[in-house]
């Protein structure tokens, strides 16, 4: 019997702008912090319609679609709140000016936990995210505080990798195989075609 999981724990969400994606390459900006991370969910667009020949049903014709990535987070800070929604922010005055957005992609990367211990590491390779929601109440003699809940919808690439053949949503690397070379995952965007064997040397 397979071992039974669970999901439970995640952190260090992080972040990166994505400078090229044609079919000659996929390059990415630095790494960045996004923000403390509470909980991330994943839904995923998917539609199967079955073709009917001769009476019956002959063939069932998929489709996936994007992906909603909700990211339950603490506030954002304002210069990263601008950069990944493409908004203005003034350093020099510490300003956030929202209106118009410039279009940007981003890679989106963190490490989930499951309750052996073990850990899944995620990079999401394009994507945008949506404008937060936001909520502030009245202080009082209370504990409650209030976070952030941002979207980031996720597409493939447009480049097809060169190990694959195929363009890409995202990569999991379950650490619990202990087959893949982690230990420069989350210092640049790693692809399938940039992640290497563990060494058994």
């Amino acid at each position: 019997m397979a071992e039974i999981f669970e999901y439970r724990g995640v952190e260090g969400l992080v972040y990166a702008e994505v400078t090229a994606d044609d079919d000659k390459s996929y390059t990415t900006g630095d790494v960045k912090p996004l923000a403390g991370v509470a909980e991330i969910g994943r839904t995923t667009e998917t539609s199967s319609e079955p073709h009917y020949y001769d009476n019956v049903p002959a063939v069932v014709v998929s489709s996936t679609g994007s992906d909603e990535v909700t990211c339950t987070v603490s506030a954002i800070p304002l210069d990263v709140l601008a950069e990944i929604t493409g908004q203005q922010y003034d350093s020099n005055l510490g300003v956030l000016i929202e209106g118009e957005r410039e279009t940007k992609y981003f890679a989106l990367g963190y490490k989930a936990k499951k309750t052996n211990g073990k850990e899944v590491y995620v990079w999401r390779y394009k994507g945008q995210f949506s404008i937060p929601d936001s909520t502030h109440a009245t202080e009082d003699d209370g504990t409650d505080a209030n976070g952030q809940e941002i979207t980031y919808t996720g597409i493939s690439t447009t480049h097809k990798f060169t190990k694959t053949g195929k363009r890409a949503k995202a990569m999991n690397v379950d650490l619990e195989a202990d087959k893949a070379n982690v230990s420069t995952f989350f210092d640049s965007v790693t692809t399938p075609d940039t992640l290497t064997a563990k060494s058994t040397g």
